[in-house]
């Protein structure tokens, strides 16, 4: 059996989270390293706004390197493209093949995803492509993995920082996806089968974030798009 010799686009939520333990158990994948954007400014993840830290200590806790791609706040797409193409030839110099994502439904963000990598020489593997999105967190639920809201649209302050319990996802309106597949809420993932131990932190200040305009897509992010109409973004803070 060939091996796909792999990178995991990790965002450090449930999506990433489940997406891994799928791959995790496909014995025809290596994953070499956990690759995450995170904001040079802020030292956070990208979008999902989460310490350094924090995902650093998921890195550890589960067991693969965490490879880290700097990004200045907010840069434009050419910018981001540019720096993106080059670290992913780094990683095809070094026998990488494929990269993994966690997306499950938004065909655009597919096609940008695998269009980007053919030009490298890369291939694309999306482990919950077109899986049923409350079927998705309610396995993510059954396997005992733990996550909490982290960001969420500016309608939603209410969930910002809550567990994700089969209760909350059932309270959500009809129009939010269960999975926040369409850039509703991100979350973050402590516990859990790939985890060799639970990450530790309290939850800290709650803050409203504005954008001058919609967010571009993020490599390495669940779901990662603004709707135009957004003013910005509700996150909670979470100390290590």
């Amino acid at each position: 059996m060939d091996k796909k010799i792999c990178i995991f686009n990790w965002s450090g939520g449930k999506d990433s989270t489940l997406a891994l333990h799928y791959a995790l158990q496909n014995p025809s994948i290596e994953i070499r390293y956990l690759v995450t954007t995170v904001t040079e400014k802020y030292n956070r993840v990208s979008m999902h706004g989460v310490r350094e830290a924090l995902l650093i200590a998921q890195a550890e806790s589960i067991g693969i390197p965490l490879y880290q791609i700097r990004l200045g706040e907010m840069p434009d797409m050419d910018t981001y493209d540019q720096s993106m193409a080059f670290h992913l030839n780094i990683f095809k110099n070094e026998g990488i093949t494929h990269s993994i994502f966690g997306d499950i439904f938004l065909e655009d963000l597919r096609n940008y995803r695998e269009n980007k990598l053919k030009e490298i020489g890369l291939s694309a593997i999306f482990p919950l492509w077109k899986k049923n999105t409350r079927y998705l967190i309610d396995e993510f639920l059954n396997l005992t993995y733990k996550t909490i809201i982290v960001c969420t649209q500016s309608d939603l302050e209410n969930i910002c920082g809550e567990v994700i319990t089969s209760t909350l996802i059932d309270s959500l309106p009809l129009n939010i996806d269960p999975c926040g597949e369409n850039g509703e809420f991100h979350t973050f993932a402590y516990e859990g089968p790939i985890f060799r131990n639970k990450i530790s932190f309290t939850l800290g200040e709650k803050v409203f974030r504005t954008y001058p305009a919609p967010l571009q897509k993020d490599d390495s992010s669940d779901v990662c798009q603004a709707t135009p109409s957004l003013s910005g973004f509700w996150y909670i803070d979470l100390v290590a």
